[in-house]
């Protein structure tokens, strides 16, 4: 049986707002956190990419914010600022759609603190971006820490790693301490799970199994290349399947930009997402990919994280990633909301042993194509442009 959110105990304002979106039932996260999340309970939930995490503890907030009062009740922390922006934009297009009078901020690093602080004066209900920058205005005595009556977690398993672990902690000790703890992510470990026990005081954990892991609509395939010609296979993938919207996977960060340069050196519309961007450009450049401006973009798995883009068509592999997981986060990132999409792998002949074992972890059929002439075709059906075996002597 499909519960709808009514059902959930949401107010009839948010659950019309949530219609304007064309969202009318909730997803598995979402049935079983909502209730417990307006009960005030400690929640620390595990669910794949793409099944309505956001909202799952959005809707309670906005549920329990009192909109009658001018102070900040709610801190959600992500790990990346594109994160940050998304779950901003998600408020303010929830509180229009539903008419209720939620306002937020999205505080993030590299972005001019005293332009935030007259911001912050408004006193915004929910607050929303990155732990360094938020603990420096709650000590600065710009974020009301003694008001906020909910903290949420976003990408638990990144923010509560060793890095950021601390920081974590010092914002939490500013609140009260019957405030709410929420943490969320796509992957929770035995570390992360009894981290956020410990900041807890009786957690609540929620794993939703994946019933499917990956979309059937998805069509999955590799093509052989050596490694010095992996972007020249890319290049002839490019040319020969014309992506509306892609993006181009590789396992190191610092390698982003240099293939990038390459990639537009063969005159192919693409942009790197590397940490010296600058911020504007940046944003810039990702609003291009999500208007269709810009064809390709190039992120390693941590640039991506915290991207959620839209009718992206296809997913290309430059390299295969050591963890099947985020060969799921990857493919992911296409084909949502029941569409289709394409995940296409350059491998070389070392990775093909790992192309298989995936094959057999997720269940999923990952076939082997060639190019011919500009087009893509079964393997040995012509002679192939890629993966020239080196000559017997």
């Amino acid at each position: 049986m499909t519960a709808d959110f009514n059902e959930l105990g949401l107010n009839q304002s948010l659950v019309d707002g949530l219609k304007k979106q064309n969202i009318e039932k909730p997803t598995d996260v979402q049935l079983q956190a909502i209730p417990l999340a307006l009960q005030n309970k400690d929640i620390i939930g595990q669910s794949q990419t793409g099944s309505g995490k956001t909202l799952a503890y959005l809707l309670p907030i906005f549920q329990k914010v009192d909109s009658s009062k001018r102070e900040m009740q709610a801190i959600v922390l992500a790990p990346t600022h594109e994160l940050a922006m998304q779950i901003d934009k998600q408020i303010k297009l929830l509180a229009e759609n539903s008419a209720l009078p939620v306002r937020s901020e999205a505080i993030i690093g590299q972005v001019n603190i005293d332009r935030q602080i007259v911001k912050l004066r408004e006193k915004p209900h929910i607050i929303v971006g990155s732990t360094g920058r938020i603990l420096e205005l709650i000590k600065r005595k710009k974020i009301s820490a003694h008001t906020i009556k909910t903290i949420v977690i976003d990408e638990g398993d990144r923010l509560l790693d060793e890095n950021n672990l601390g920081t974590v902690k010092d914002i939490i000790k500013t609140t009260m301490r019957d405030r709410q703890l929420m943490v969320f992510s796509a992957t929770i470990n035995e570390r992360t799970l009894n981290i956020s026990k410990e900041l807890m005081k009786e957690a609540q954990v929620i794993k939703v199994q994946e019933k499917q892991m990956l979309n059937p609509k998805v069509e999955h395939i590799y093509v052989a290349a050596e490694q010095r010609e992996k972007i020249e296979v890319l290049r002839k993938l490019i040319a020969a399947l014309k992506p509306a919207r892609g993006i181009v996977f590789i396992n190191k960060s610092d390698e982003v930009e240099i293939t990038t340069s390459k990639l537009r050196f063969h005159h192919i519309n693409a942009y790197g997402i590397f940490g010296t961007a600058e911020k504007e450009e940046r944003k810039k450049a990702l609003e291009g990919f999500r208007s269709g401006k810009i064809q390709l973009l190039v992120a390693s798995d941590i640039a991506a994280r915290g991207l959620d883009i839209q009718d992206v068509t296809h997913i290309f592999n430059l390299d295969l990633p050591e963890d099947p997981k985020e060969y799921l986060h990857r493919a992911g990132r296409t084909g949502r909301v029941g569409k289709g999409g394409s995940v296409i792998s350059v491998i070389t002949l070392k990775e093909a042993e790992l192309a298989k074992k995936y094959q057999k972890m997720l269940n999923v059929s990952i076939e082997e194509k060639e190019i011919y002439k500009g087009e893509i075709v079964e393997p040995g059906s012509r002679k192939s442009e890629t993966f020239n075996k080196p000559k017997k002597r």
